[in-house]
């Protein structure tokens, strides 16, 4: 059938203003579909800025209980969680001990916040001296050395109230190792959310020093994706739910909309979406030097996202976004 065409058909007509935009408005977003990340340490009354990312901290329990009752009173969905230990050392053994910072925050969150969602990444780099993903053999990662131990970590988040585990270490056959542990372990209620498609991408490095988490020599390339791979990203994720995952990620977010797009479509699974510290960071500058408008562009990317088929997005605009959305946001 064809269109009608000008003068009959006017597009413009239902843009008119805000309310017919809003109208016909064809991707929203909700304050329930936001995950906000956290870095939590230990201690007491500790936050400390993270330079290059404006408004992120490391944060004390104590601290970190503050931002998860606002990101509450603003509607976002949920939380996750990565932590700064106190020692490191080759194996990243402070990830299972069970007096941990993430594993405190878990409890806290659990008895102050429990209808918060609490989700604990799963990962090594922020706990081994060196800061890989895995154990160390002959200067690579060993990818099945380091199963057991991811899973170790995952059990112990789940024991300290984790609704949910996020491997993001990216080792083959992680997600059938970790649901093994759980089950095993009496969690079979634990959800996995998976960093299927973990790029390796130039986008990290706020995180890195907010997580304390550059590797000490080399990269990440040997594990994390390459960035030129769309349908290997979509068998990545077809991997970890045919292993028991039951939502899997794209990370990064905005550079990688057509992989969003193409694990949503293929899979038809829940799709999560990481915009990720170095997108974060990039508006936060330019917002800040008066190029553009930081509100209008934080949304921009957050609707981008959605449009491209996430169906939740982990972000760290969460509370500012979910503010601006509960005050009637409409452009």
């Amino acid at each position: 059938m064809s269109m009608p065409q000008y003068p009959e058909y006017r597009p413009r007509r239902l843009r008119r203003t805000a309310a017919l935009r809003a109208l016909v408005r064809e991707t929203h977003i909700d304050p329930s579909q936001l995950i906000l990340p956290l870095f939590v340490r230990s201690g007491s009354g500790v936050r400390r800025a993270i330079a290059s990312m404006p408004g992120v901290a490391q944060s004390s329990t104590d601290e970190l209980l503050r931002d998860a009752e606002r990101a509450t009173r603003a509607g976002v969905g949920a939380v996750i969680l990565f932590g700064i230990p106190d020692a490191k050392d080759a194996t990243g053994s402070s990830a299972w001990d069970a007096r941990g910072p993430v594993q405190q925050a878990l409890r806290a969150l659990a008895r102050e916040l429990p209808d918060l969602v609490r989700i604990a990444d799963v990962c090594l780099c922020e706990y081994t001296d060196h800061g890989h993903c895995g154990v160390m053999r002959d200067g690579h990662v060993d990818n099945d050395a380091t199963l057991p131990l991811l899973a170790r970590c995952a059990l112990s988040f789940a024991e300290a109230g984790a609704d949910i585990v996020a491997p993001s270490d990216m080792m083959d056959g992680r997600v059938r190792t970790i649901r093994e542990a759980l089950d095993g372990g009496g969690h079979a209620d634990t959800a996995i959310l998976s960093y299927a498609a973990k790029f390796a991408s130039a986008l990290y490095g706020p995180f890195r020093e907010a997580a304390e988490s550059t590797p000490q020599s080399g990269d990440r390339r040997g594990y994390q994706m390459d960035a030129a791979n769309a349908r290997e990203a979509v068998r990545e994720a077809r991997l970890d739910i045919d292993e028991g995952a039951d939502i899997v990620m794209v990370k990064p977010a905005g550079l990688y909309l057509d992989i969003i797009a193409h694990v949503k479509r293929e899979t038809g699974h829940p799709v999560a979406a990481y915009q990720v510290s170095g997108e974060y960071a990039m508006i936060q500058a330019a917002a800040d030097r008066g190029w553009i408008d930081g509100d209008r562009a934080m949304m921009e990317s957050l609707l981008g996202i959605r449009r491209a088929g996430a169906d939740m997005i982990v972000t760290y605009f969460a509370i500012a976004a979910a503010t601006r959305l509960n005050n009637g946001y409409v452009e």
